[in-house]
């Protein structure tokens, strides 16, 4: 079972609070959906502690960009891909043409750091699925390579890589 976990957010700031606890599910993608507006620090804190909970694997449209109606929220991505890479959470490259997010040089900042992405269409129907082309093409233009990218990885070793 996919189960997606939006991160909660209490006074201003994102929390680890996420709770988990009864779900049975391979993988928890946790993402900011609301209150864009807050400081670097607070944003950049807020998803690093989702990070600490360990149910969660991937964090999704890290920057939260939608191309030509929203820029990106203020994080400090150095800090984020370092906390990924520590905790072994992973980074979705999200191929939504309207998203593209990470974009190409945090993903190629990620690489060189090496935290693990993952390319995914955001797909809300069978149709978004043609979507994974963006992302493969965003993911070249970073530089990426398939031992960079978690799903490409045989089904096995991904479920190793998905256990934190």
């Amino acid at each position: 079972m996919w189960t997606s976990v939006r991160a909660i957010e209490e006074q201003g700031a994102a929390t680890a609070e996420i709770s988990t606890s009864g779900l049975s599910c391979s993988l928890v993608v946790a993402s900011v959906h609301f209150k864009f507006d807050l400081s670097r620090k607070a944003q950049t804190e807020g998803i690093i502690r989702a990070m600490h909970n360990r149910r969660v694997s991937i964090i999704g449209h890290p920057t939260g960009r939608l191309i030509g109606e929203r820029e990106a929220y203020e994080t400090d991505m150095e800090a984020i891909i370092a906390a990924a890479r520590e905790r072994g959470c992973h980074l979705e490259l999200n191929a939504d043409p309207d998203r593209l997010d990470l974009n190409d040089i945090n993903s190629h900042a990620a690489k060189l750091a090496g935290a693990k992405l993952a390319i995914s269409t955001d797909a809300h129907s069978v149709a978004g699925f043609a979507n994974m082309r963006f992302g493969v093409d965003q993911a070249r233009r970073g530089w990426l390579e398939a031992a960079d990218v978690i799903n490409t990885q045989p089904l096995s070793r991904l479920k190793k890589m998905l256990k934190r």
